[in-house]
């Protein structure tokens, strides 16, 4: 059995694979596998794949069909036996001791249930610190993205896998890191942050707000904001403030164009994720009840 198994889901990449690959036989720590969840209707991956178990990483294929992201990390994480989980994507990598840092973080006293490490690109230096239920839910807590997130396998048995109704190619088009943390913390779960983990991941200039393409994406990923809003039920406050932000903001700085148009597309996709959230799926998950956060997970 090996310490942690890496769930890669993929689609339409092959050669970006090769980064990630790289950089994984560079690690200093090594008790790890690569479970590739293949969700391409060819075969672009074999030889990506013979290429990596040719440099010596244990890699395992899996093929998962319609493409959606959040469920094929659920079938990798059920094809593993790991103690530990991570959930690189096709086009990130990682730095030589990433996952050294990420263990030896795990050994320390408080034993936690997780490991939230620092996406270079995107997110500033933060010093080290753990995830609070009461910040997290109102959105002030430390950046979160599934790319930096390190579980126990128990944690994952205890809240259950990736809510696959979020995520790219949903209608809710994001949010199933931080709906997963959410879980996490209402779960009790002790869930600290390793500044000097890094992982890298491309970050595309943004598409120029004047365009409607833009806007629809924005619309598309700001829907999943909206799903969080109904499904952990979170205080009126922050779901004003949500909805709101985004239109002052730009009206502030007297940016009445594209910047505004942007920032209602962004309004209009978390009202809409709110009120189809709250329609269609009117009773709460068992971990997003109105309870206290529960303190028993150990």
């Amino acid at each position: 059995m090996r310490e942690m198994s890496l769930i890669l889901a993929t689609v339409g990449r092959s050669a970006e694979l090769n980064r990630l690959f790289d950089t994984l036989v560079a690690q200093h720590w090594h008790d790890f596998e690569v479970v590739v969840v293949d969700q391409n209707p060819d075969e672009r991956l074999l030889p990506i794949l013979e290429r990596a178990r040719s440099l010596g990483l244990p890699v395992r294929h899996l093929r998962h069909s319609p493409p959606n992201l959040a469920l094929a990390r659920n079938a990798g994480i059920a094809a593993s036996n790991a103690r530990w989980l991570g959930f690189p994507d096709d086009d990130c990598w990682y730095e030589p001791h990433t996952l050294e840092r990420v263990m030896l973080r795990s050994a320390r006293r408080d034993q936690p249930h997780g490991v939230i490490t620092r996406w270079v690109e995107q997110d500033p230096a933060l010093p080290p610190g753990t995830l609070s239920w009461h910040r997290s839910s109102r959105f002030r807590d430390l950046p979160v993205s599934s790319i930096t997130l390190f579980f126990r396998r128990e944690l994952f048995e205890r809240v259950g896998g990736f809510d696959g109704r979020l995520g790219v190619g949903q209608w809710f088009g994001a949010a199933e890191e931080t709906d997963i943390v959410l879980r996490a913390l209402r779960a009790g779960a002790l869930l600290a942050y390793e500044p000097t983990a890094l992982v890298h991941h491309r970050v595309d200039p943004p598409a120029p707000p004047v365009s409607a393409i833009a806007r629809l994406a924005a619309r598309r990923r700001a829907r999943g904001t909206g799903a969080m809003y109904a499904k952990h039920r979170l205080p009126p406050w922050v779901i004003a403030r949500g909805l709101l932000s985004p239109i002052i903001k730009p009206l502030a700085r007297g940016a009445l164009g594209a910047d505004l148009a942007h920032g209602l597309a962004v309004a209009h996709g978390r009202l809409d994720g709110w009120l189809r959230w709250s329609r269609e799926h009117p009773a709460a998950d068992p971990f997003t009840d109105d309870s206290q956060p529960d303190t028993a997970l150990k």
